[in-house]
Order: structure tokens, then C-alpha cells, then sequence
């Protein structure tokens, strides 16, 4: 059975990014539509998989991440605008049977991400 998880890593602090907002969006010709709207628990994980089974099907994907919002609740001194606000990840489900796991690394001034497992 397919799923898509993610994992958010605070690389400022060293620790889990607790609390961050996710959006999920599904691209649906030339728009985006809002599946779900979630946010990563004390281990910078989201308690329960973005998609699973029937929902999970191939297609382009969007996750957005309230970077931004999360450092300044921790009292991050950010410029306004912020260098690293909404982090916007594109990617594609090509296996709705596969794992997708996108997880985010990331800090006020840099962000990174892969396929992870």
C-alpha cells in the first residue's frame, strides 16, 4: 500500500521542527487544489501519512511549508520579508504502490530536500 510522508528538520537549532504548518495540494490541470492541511507533532513528523492506500494515486503534488511562521515563534530575528518564508516543494507520484517520503531540512537562511525512504 502506497504513502506519502514527510519530516521537517530544524537545521538551526538541531532538533525536530515541531509545529510547522503543511499544506498538500494536488495539481489538477493548471491549478492547484488543497487536500489537507496538517501540522509536524514533537518529532517533526506528521502523526499519520499525508496520503495512504486509495487516496495515494500518480500525479503532481505540492507540499508548503510555514517556515517562516515556525522560525518566528521561536523568536528568530528574520528580515522582513523573510530570506526562507513558504517552502514549496513540487514533486510527482509516479507509483501510487511506492513509499514517498519528502522530507525537509531546513533553517531562516537555507533548505534542502530528497526522496527519502
Amino acid at each position: 500500500m502506497g504513502r506519502l510522508t514527510t519530516h521537517v528538520l530544524d537545521t538551526a537549532h538541531g532538533a525536530p521542527a515541531a509545529g510547522m504548518a503543511i499544506t498538500l495540494l494536488r495539481r489538477e490541470g493548471e491549478r492547484h487544489v488543497q487536500v489537507l492541511s496538517t501540522a509536524t507533532n514533537a518529532d517533526g513528523r506528521c502523526d499519520a501519512p499525508l496520503l495512504e492506500g486509495g487516496a495515494l494515486v500518480p500525479g503532481r503534488y505540492r507540499l508548503v511549508f510555514a517556515a517562516g511562521d515556525y522560525f518566528r515563534r521561536l523568536g528568530a530575528a528574520l528580515p522582513d520579508p523573510p530570506f526562507v518564508d513558504e517552502v514549496t516543494i513540487d514533486f510527482g507520484i509516479a507509483d501510487a504502490n511506492a513509499h514517498y517520503h519528502v522530507p525537509l531540512l531546513v533553517s531562516p537562511w537555507a533548505y534542502s530536500t530528497y526522496r527519502g525512504s
